[in-house]
């Protein structure tokens, strides 16, 4: 049997559903009752109690009986204190997408979009990220009640947490199929799910989540890539119809609030209206229909009375379902980055529609000239950084995207022009100059405004890993086996080593690289030839991040096994060689623009500060990066505040407000 896609719908009715008082509404003295009552604050108790300090954590024991705990305190409770960091916004995200495949978003009653990138459910409207999720998370929706959001994943794992606390606590983990969850859905009363992908002992499951009295959905429906419609009724929803409207794949099916009818849409460009009760098909939508796949369709969530499309022809269409015929249509617009992939509708009017480049258009129902705004946010990875003179955070993504992040605002702009078409390996900006090289062996160059990459490329002799720039806007590039050195686009010099070079910096006079051979290696820079004058050792492992203090006085160095040492330029030595609380390679440093601080992001995705006058005294921003901090960047900083701009492997901008810890 074909695996079923990521398309379902649920329903409940509540006048043919019949109470059930013995079932649905135990006393509270029930045993399990108390079971469960404990469980669920033993899992709060849980997530909340981590020492933001040492990272131990205050282990709550439940005993046998189920209803009292024992703990385990951290030895110095005075850790337990607030942190003296707070996340103040975050840039998300946009939507993974895959061409020809329905990407699935949602909206909730209080106007909240949720979706999925990797192994993050995104919630933009709140700034808000949940990382517990181990594998990739294809779906993410909230139950009726807004009080909760179920999310899947590639394994076949769906999680159901809390979305009104800061924390997000896990209500239950259910393994729905034995492989990917492609869509999900919630009952009427947030109280069942039912889940389809592409298990191999079943296609779907449905699960019961345990927050309240028990009324169950008693229609729901299934769509597939065998262009059938499976039409189920009762619980455990017992299979009641195939429905064959389709000729090619089915992308969506949805029932409409009211459960009266629900609609399904496909890779043949059709849609069709059927009876929510009997499944039975009403008709074919007509007139001014999509010239190519529709992938999506919500419906008005105030009245079921219009119907929205998204469609790979890159029109989003607003239908009168009554009449089946078009009311409206935007055109977002042409060629294969502004395909149509996913939609959901909001109950303030808003019409979200994704593209499938990533950027999230957002339609006003009575305009008829195109988005009312756009959503923009990195897909991939965020593999570089920097931030400009004025202010803007730009970075550099593994599909070879430029995004310019402005923090006063909250706003992002994709930044326009001929960019890499690879991963950007790194950024960095001088003045108004901004300059980035990536994987198609390219220097480019982003315009004084950071909103248009210029007409400047020039092509390396090797693959480049990490740039440098002076402050007359000399750029210093290690490549394999060799460093080059660029000025106005013309390559100035060249320097063939016998190791390979990987984190880079320079005063102007000198440039530091480091290398696997476990050393950094200085250079004299005259404007025209660079020239190895001296070796600093750092006999962990290869050096992969180096920065220079403002003055040049100090260089801070990170390496592969998460090290870093604090060096004098002047006596060739090092000052602090502590440092050593991150676990894994070393992606990024950054200095205060006091020079009392450093910053540093890992690929353990922690990020810490370093205090430069007192270096026992750290403070560590752990998790501030699933899967790896790819870059830090100060906005600001006083003696004892500032402001941190750190991104990595999910896709996301964080900003961070510091206390800083003064000597």
């Amino acid at each position: 049997m074909l695996a079923m896609l990521a398309m379902l719908a649920l329903l409940a009715d509540h006048r043919r559903i019949k109470f059930d008082r013995d079932r649905s509404n135990r006393a509270v003295t029930d045993a399990s009752d108390i079971q469960s009552f404990a469980s669920d604050y033993y899992h709060i108790l849980l997530q909340l109690s981590s020492c933001w300090l040492c990272s131990s954590f205050v282990r709550p024991q439940l005993n046998s009986s189920g209803n009292t705990f024992s703990f385990t305190l951290c030895s110095d409770y005075s850790k337990m204190a607030p942190p003296p960091f707070t996340l103040t916004s975050l840039f998300p995200c946009n939507p993974n997408t895959t061409r020809g495949v329905s990407t699935k978003l949602h909206i909730s009653k209080d106007n909240k979009l949720i979706y999925a990138n990797g192994r993050t459910v995104i919630n933009p409207s709140t700034s808000k990220a949940y990382t517990g999720h181990s594998r990739t998370v294809t779906v993410a929706r909230f139950s009726p009640t807004g009080f909760y959001c179920a999310s899947a994943d590639t394994a076949g794992t769906v999680r159901v947490w809390d979305t009104i606390g800061e924390e997000n606590i896990l209500k239950g983990e259910y393994r729905a199929i034995s492989g990917q969850v492609n869509d999900l859905a919630w009952d009427g009363e947030s109280k069942r799910i039912i889940a389809v992908g592409n298990g191999r002992e079943t296609y779907y499951n449905s699960m019961s989540i345990q927050i309240g009295n028990h009324q169950f959905a008693q229609m729901a429906a299934t769509a597939s890539d065998d262009s059938t419609i499976v039409f189920y009724t009762g619980v455990p929803f017992k299979y009641e119809k195939t429905i064959k409207t389709h000729t090619r794949f089915v992308q969506d099916v949805k029932f409409s609030s009211s459960g009266d009818h629900f609609v399904s849409v496909g890779s043949d460009s059709k849609i069709f209206l059927y009876d929510g009760k009997t499944g039975e098909t009403i008709g074919e939508f007509t007139g001014d229909v999509h010239k190519g796949s529709v992938m999506a369709a919500d419906w008005d969530p105030t009245d079921s009375k219009r119907l929205a499309t998204s469609s790979m022809d890159g029109t989003v269409k607003l239908w009168d379902v009554e009449r089946k015929q078009t009311i409206q249509t935007w055109a977002v617009g042409t060629g294969v980055p502004n395909q149509q992939v996913g939609n959901a509708w909001g109950i303030d009017g808003d019409i979200v529609s994704l593209s499938l480049k990533g950027v999230i258009n957002v339609f006003d129902k009575r305009k008829g000239d195109g988005p009312a705004r756009v959503l923009v946010g990195s897909q991939k990875s965020i593999t570089a950084t920097t931030l400009t003179p004025s202010g803007t955070f730009l970075t550099g993504a593994a599909d070879g995207r430029i995004i310019a992040y402005d923090t006063t605002d909250g706003t992002a702009d994709i930044v326009t022009g001929a960019g890499h078409n690879t991963i950007v390996t790194a950024m960095v900006s001088v003045g108004a100059t901004t300059l980035s090289v990536g994987f198609d062996d390219t220097l480019r160059e982003v315009g004084a405004d950071a909103k248009s990459m210029t007409e400047a490329a020039t092509k390396l002799q090797s693959q480049p890993k990490v740039l440098a720039s002076s402050s007359e806007g000399t750029a210093f590039i290690s490549e394999i086996n060799a460093i080059e050195a660029f000025r106005s686009n013309q390559r100035v010099a060249q320097l063939s080593v016998g190791y390979q070079p990987n984190g880079i910096a320079t005063t102007g006079k000198v440039v530091a690289v480091g290398g696997d051979d476990n050393k950094i290696h200085l250079h004299s820079w005259n404007g025209t030839e660079l020239k190895e004058t001296s070796t600093l050792d750092t006999p962990r492992g290869t050096v992969t991040a180096l920065a220079f203090s403002f003055d040049g006085k100090l260089l801070v160095a990170g390496d592969a096994t998460g090290k870093i040492i604090l060096f004098s330029v002047d006596e060739k030595k090092a000052i602090e060689s502590r440092w050593t609380h991150h676990a894994s390679r070393i992606n990024a440093l950054a200095w205060a623009p006091t020079g009392t601080h450093i910053a540093s992001g890992s690929l353990d995705g922690h990020v810490f500060v370093w205090s430069v006058a007192s270096p026992l005294t750290t403070m560590p921003i752990r998790h501030a990066g699933p899967g790896g901090v790819n870059g830090v960047a100060w906005l600001d900083a006083e003696k004892d505040r500032g402001r941190l701009a750190t991104a990595g492997a999910d896709g996301c901008v964080r900003v961070w407000e510091l206390k800083l810890q003064t000597a």
